[in-house]
């Protein structure tokens, strides 16, 4: 091979690979290896979910043998006892904590992404990094004075309690998932409405969130299930009343063993409202967590 030739191979593979870009309507095309391990690597992620689905219409005595046996006669016991125990309050505690907390971290990001990136304020890049600061200390390290706090404010064991430390700890992150999602929003129509006499509230609501709605979806979901599975506040801060489902799932670890059955049926039902939330979402959610990725 000559020099000449050397330097045009890559041009050739590159036109090659163009070819087959617009030969599968603008997507690169897959080999079938590649194909394989990606669904191997799906399987490999799914495969601990499906055991813990199958474990959970098992018996105690069944789930606990060495090796495992799959084919265990099925049953719904474990469901029914879990119901016997009462879920039902932990989950509506979690879902009240989190569809609430949600809503207000909406709320309170959205103008404050739009005021960072379509009407951009002085400094803004140092106050997209203060919001970043507040993620840089462990929750764990300001357990005892928010613990205290609260104690002194009669909050203990109250679902309001985890409702505003939720909207605190989640608050952050959707003001950086916003500011991204909204940059994207053209600027034409933000100055037609401003042309037309919209106030702030109308650009939002009527001109904003329609365009931003895959980010405000995947937003929306991404804190709906930080608060859901949110353990240690809920641990440290309730007692009877204001307890939510991860805390309800740590009553199966006991002195006397672990009940494997009914921890899986457990988080089985824990796990449910979450899944149907991405599945009933999933358009949305691909279109805002690849929003902006290619220009």
């Amino acid at each position: 091979m000559n020099a000449h030739a050397a330097v045009a191979a890559p041009g050739a593979r590159f036109k090659k690979l163009l070819r087959r870009r617009d030969d599968n309507g603008g997507a690169p095309a897959l080999s079938p290896l590649w194909t394989f391990a990606a669904w191997l690597a799906t399987l490999a992620f799914f495969a601990p979910v499906a055991w813990m689905v199958l474990t959970s219409f098992h018996q105690e005595a069944d789930a606990a043998t060495n090796p495992p046996t799959p084919f265990a006669p099925v049953t719904f016991a474990q469901y029914k006892l879990l119901f016997s125990r009462d879920i039902t309050p932990f989950l509506l505690n979690s879902a009240m904590a989190s569809v609430i907390s949600t809503i207000l971290v909406l709320a309170l990001a959205v103008p404050a992404a739009y005021a960072l990136s379509i009407k951009p304020v002085e400094k803004w890049t140092d106050v997209m990094f203060f919001f970043l600061s507040t993620k840089f200390l462990p929750a764990i390290a300001a357990l005892l004075p928010v613990y205290l706090i609260v104690k002194d404010a009669g909050m203990l064991d109250n679902v309001w309690t985890l409702i505003v430390l939720y909207t605190a700890m989640n608050l952050p992150i959707a003001v950086w998932m916003m500011r991204s999602f909204l940059a994207e929003v053209p600027k034409e129509i933000l100055e037609a409405a401003e042309v037309d006499g919209a106030n702030l509230v109308t650009v939002l609501w009527r001109v904003v969130a329609p365009v931003a709605m895959p980010g405000l979806a995947a937003t929306s979901l991404i804190c709906f299930i930080f608060s859901w599975n949110e353990f240690m506040f809920a641990v440290n801060l309730t007692a009877t009343q204001a307890s939510t489902a991860p805390v309800f799932l740590v009553g199966f670890i006991t002195n006397e063993g672990l009940f494997l059955a009914r921890l899986c049926a457990a988080a089985t039902l824990v796990s449910l409202p979450v899944l149907i939330a991405g599945f009933a979402a999933q358009d949305k959610l691909v279109r805002g967590l690849s929003l902006g990725a290619v220009k």
